[in-house]
């Protein structure tokens, strides 16, 4: 059978099967089960005589949402938290690895811009942050406390103006990706370009690994949040602009829907990365060992939660749906 008359025979029952699972009108686990069971046949079907296509594509990924349905639909809504954290936002991320490489790329880039940027023009970091910024901190770096910015404010106050601020922000990027996924490319840019110009000063006084040390305390969590936030609306935007099978406006919901899951799930990091700003940073003299245990410790977390855990989790889904008759 042609690919061509393979979809024509069952788009509309996948269609609606979306539906009904976007809609969340699937109550009935029975229900749930035959649908998962009709779509893994159609999936293993379309493996053996499509495995490149967009179709195979397509089908794994509705499998994998029905998959979890079966889990989502039980009785017990006590263990609904658990299973946001623990399934739905790893999950999303199996579907979106793609977008979050794209984001990363965009920082990382703009970064080293904005690193080289500083370094060939000492006036450069001043367009981005201010010239009051720059002269307080150029005035601390000769004092020797260069970084003891982070000690001005109480750690309560710091804590809620950081936090709120950060929040603020991810939720800014993964808005602006409404603009065509433009908006959240350039707030991913802005961000890189600050940051690189921020390190390159400190680079010139030989205070960059110092610089390092100190701000990836709270940095690693925070600047991943950012980068996964521009991830949440390289979606928002990229389903407008690709709606693929579905209508225009239909993709759009689902991107909506997708994307602000996972903004929303980046608020306990943002959390966790203010609360390690503001009552562990200002120790700029800590231990070499506690700062990088912090540092290593939270990017461990960031690669296994996002990265990692997606794949296993995704690969784990496709096993079942593959081994089901």
């Amino acid at each position: 059978m042609k690919e061509i008359t393979f979809l024509k025979q069952n788009a509309e029952k996948w269609e609606k099967m979306e539906a009904a699972l976007n809609e969340g009108k699937l109550s009935n686990p029975r229900e749930v089960s035959d649908m998962f069971i009709e779509l893994t046949n159609d999936l293993s079907y379309s493996r053996t005589y499509y495995p490149q296509s967009t179709t195979t594509q397509y089908l794994n990924a509705l499998t994998a949402k029905t998959h979890q349905a079966i889990y989502l639909n039980k009785k017990e809504e006590k263990g609904r938290f658990k299973r946001f954290w623990k399934f739905e936002i790893p999950g999303l991320f199996g579907q979106y690895h793609k977008q979050l490489f794209i984001a990363f790329i965009v920082f990382t880039i703009s970064a080293v811009i904005g690193f080289v940027s500083q370094v060939y023009d000492d006036d450069f970091i001043r367009l981005i942050v201010g010239d009051q910024y720059v002269n307080e901190t150029i005035e601390r770096i000769k004092a020797g406390n260069g970084l003891g910015i982070y000690g001005t404010s109480s750690e309560g106050v710091m804590f809620i103006g950081i936090t709120s601020n950060n929040i603020f922000v991810s939720f800014r990027v993964f808005a602006l990706g409404m603009i065509f996924s433009l908006g959240a490319g350039y707030e991913l840019f802005r961000n890189g370009v600050m940051l690189g110009a921020f390190h390159a000063m400190f680079y010139k006084y030989n205070l960059l690994v110092k610089s390092l040390l100190v701000v990836y305390i709270h940095g690693t969590l925070e600047i991943s949040a950012i980068i996964i936030a521009g991830c949440a609306g390289f979606i928002l935007g990229n389903s407008f602009m690709f709606p693929g099978t579905y209508t225009r406006m239909e993709s759009f919901k689902r991107g909506a829907k997708d994307s602000l899951k996972i903004v929303v799930g980046l608020v306990p990091v943002f959390i966790m990365a203010g609360f390690l700003e503001s009552f562990v940073t200002r120790y700029t003299n800590m231990p070499l060992w506690l700062s990088l245990f912090i540092i290593l410790s939270s990017l461990t977390f960031i690669i296994w939660y996002f990265i990692i855990y997606p794949i296993r989790l995704t690969k784990k889904t496709n096993y079942v749906s593959a081994t089901l008759p």
